[in-house]
């Protein structure tokens, strides 16, 4: 018996500017017109298995559920208060799982990968959940197609049957030379970050190797909470556990560890020449997404978000825009675009970590021009969805409907506001907005006072349990 487990945490800092904190490369639509956390759900429809369970960052579970509500896909969801890396996150789906499914296998899946070949995928897994069902700790090893310094590597051993081979060991992310003699000998494969095995292997491993782990995550869990569709882990406790990779804590001292190749189009897509190795190629190598133009170029990736892009007799850039940052680089220096990311941060700056687009559990809603004083919005609320009830300590805001009908709630009186129609909220009064019809509510909003924070919104009342 198979459960899914999609770790979906992490930031992917180096597919900035459109990879951001409140909403990082596992939650883009990169390939298609799917999330990679959808494509990732999908992709189990060719396996047996039970519901799958997805590990996020608490601040985005409103993103993850509404991307599985847009594809009718069905997993509970477990919120980390705050990151502790993998290690953790799969003790804690252990945990939750082999209470009443003592035998159950995890398969374990990043939310940020690429796989181009969903049958051979299938196929491997197939092929480790016979190893994993005699008890070994399975990993997923990626048959190298280059010599890659970019990844960690697995040596194999012995085979212990036509489809798996004991693992020799693991291997960091080596030089040139090494990667060239591991892709020659043909016993390497690249380490995928992809698991099979029990979970009460899984728990038996931490106990003897990592048994800090271990307590910390099963006193998380003893203090766990449900909120609407979410499992909320004790933050305190959790925040005790050491952090720590399942690769160093337990993977590579583990027993019985044995490996299945696996050729499936593959890619970790952890930067922007990798978007551009997997994308679609034009005669002159360029791959391009938006509204652009190419003259005289080559090998480049032009990524347009909103606007047109043209570019004129340049080779091997990377170029990424969005509605506030232009990303421009060597294809050949992508890796370095985290250090953009760390000055932002030390700048104490907001692109690295919000969009102008921001998602919440009720709809979006978008900057689109700000001053001294006055800030404009487009807001758009899903239908039956509702704002929380609020108000504002030091800005009053007017509200003119695009589309749709909204009903709008100050002080004790109600109403309902259609197109074309506005509305004022004084600056202290309480108020609510909310969608009562079957179509999207999109309505401008402008925002005027001395304090424009989101900081500045005194929540009263919220159906989604936000404070």
């Amino acid at each position: 018996m198979i459960f899914p487990i999609v770790i979906a945490g992490g930031y992917g800092s180096r597919l900035w500017p459109l990879s951001r904190e409140q909403r990082p490369k596992q939650y883009l639509s990169l390939f298609g017109k799917s999330s990679m956390l959808q494509q990732t759900l999908i992709r189990l429809n060719g396996i047996e298995h039970q519901k799958p369970l997805v590990i996020c960052n608490e601040e985005h579970r409103f993103l993850v559920a509404e991307q599985l509500r847009e594809q009718s896909l069905d997993a509970d969801i477990i919120l980390e208060p705050e990151g502790r890396n993998t290690a953790p996150a799969i003790a804690i789906a252990a945990l939750q799982i082999m209470g009443k499914h003592p035998e159950a296998q995890l398969l374990i899946l990043p939310a940020d990968h690429l796989i181009q070949d969903d049958t051979k995928f299938v196929e491997s897994v197939s092929k480790a959940g016979i190893r994993s069902e005699k008890g070994d700790m399975v990993t997923f090893g990626i048959v190298p197609t280059h010599a890659e310094t970019g990844y960690g590597y697995i040596e194999r051993g012995d085979a212990v049957n036509n489809d798996a081979f004991q693992v020799k060991r693991f291997v960091e992310k080596p030089k040139r030379e090494a990667a060239e003699h591991y892709l020659a000998s043909g016993h390497y494969y690249w380490n995928s970050g992809m698991f099979l095995f029990k979970a009460s292997r899984y728990v038996e491993e931490l106990e003897r190797l990592q048994p800090e782990i271990l307590t910390a995550c099963r006193a998380a869990m003893a203090g766990a909470s449900y909120d609407l569709d979410f499992i909320r882990l004790d933050a305190d406790a959790f925040r005790q556990c050491p952090e720590n990779s399942i690769d160093y804590a337990v993977m590579e001292k583990a027993r019985d560890v044995s490996v299945v190749p696996l050729e499936a189009g593959w890619n970790d897509i952890g930067s922007w020449s990798a978007v551009w190795e997997v994308s679609e190629q034009d005669a002159h190598g360029n791959a391009h997404h938006g509204d652009v133009l190419l003259n005289g170029s080559h090998n480049n990736l032009v990524h347009a978000n909103s606007r047109l892009v043209a570019t004129v007799g340049v080779r091997d850039l990377v170029i990424v825009e969005t509605k506030d940052a232009v990303l421009v680089s060597s294809r050949n220096q992508v890796q370095d675009v985290k250090k953009i990311v760390e000055q932002l941060k030390a700048d104490n700056r907001s692109e690295h970590r919000v969009n102008r687009e921001v998602y919440r559990p009720w709809g979006m809603y978008e900057s689109l021009d700000q001053g001294e004083r006055y800030q404009v919005k487009r807001i758009t609320v899903n239908p039956g969805q509702k704002l929380s009830v609020q108000m504002h300590y030091h800005r009053a805001e007017h509200w003119v409907v695009v589309s749709g009908t909204a009903k709008v709630n100050i002080g004790k009186s109600s109403h309902l506001v259609a197109e074309n129609q506005s509305t004022y909220i004084s600056v202290g009064e309480i108020h609510s907005l909310e969608n009562p019809g079957k179509i999207p509510l999109e309505l401008i909003e402008v925002q005027s006072g001395a304090y424009l924070e989101e900081d500045d919104i005194v929540r009263i009342k919220d159906i989604y349990g936000r404070k």
